[in-house]
């Protein structure tokens, strides 16, 4: 009898676990989801700012007593290509997110609102910027492009941004999450 309790037992726990597994895979924990929608936007943090446009120029200075900082002309477009695609698996990893409440689902929207504004600009206008920068380009040149994303994108981006940040405050102080905002 007790040989056939225990085999009645078996597929009862594993039933359990599966569903377990099921419903903790369909939504993630308040860290998870601060992490994915909000933290993960420090990586542009920067856009349409003087800091990036320099972070992209420096990765193609030389210098002539260091032979290892000598460059193939390339090197500013493929770290901006390497930033497109972290910032392409950051929008996929939000737009997967299963928010569990209206306030999940603003910060999400605000997150994902974010990526499709700026990895356009990232593709467009900062990858011939850094070709420019790449290529030697003339500074009025960079300067221009510089100064036309700022114009075009800046203040809608700062504000975008500034409303996730305030939210995801509000977030993470409901749920005790632990965060630097750098104050």
């Amino acid at each position: 009898m007790n040989k056939l309790q225990a085999l009645s037992l078996k597929p009862l726990i594993a039933i359990l676990v599966l569903i377990t597994l099921f419903f903790s895979a369909c939504s993630e924990t308040p860290e998870r989801f601060f992490d994915i929608a909000i933290l993960n936007t420090n990586m542009i943090n920067d856009f349409a700012s003087a800091d990036l446009a320099r972070h992209i120029n420096d990765e193609t200075k030389e210098y002539p007593d260091i032979p290892s900082s000598k460059k193939k002309g390339n090197e500013a477009a493929i770290s901006l290509n390497n930033k497109i695609l972290y910032l392409e698996q950051s929008l996929d990893k939000v737009k997967k997110l299963s928010p569990s409440g209206d306030e999940e689902k603003e910060i999400k929207n605000l997150s994902q609102q974010l990526y499709e504004m700026v990895i356009p600009v990232y593709k467009n206008e900062y990858l011939a910027y850094a070709k420019l920068c790449d290529s030697k380009g003339s500074q009025s040149a960079k300067d221009e492009i510089i100064n036309s994303i700022d114009q075009k994108y800046g203040a809608r981006f700062e504000q975008n941004f500034n409303s996730l940040m305030e939210k995801g405050k509000v977030y993470a102080q409901k749920h005790n999450i632990q965060v630097n905002w750098g104050n």
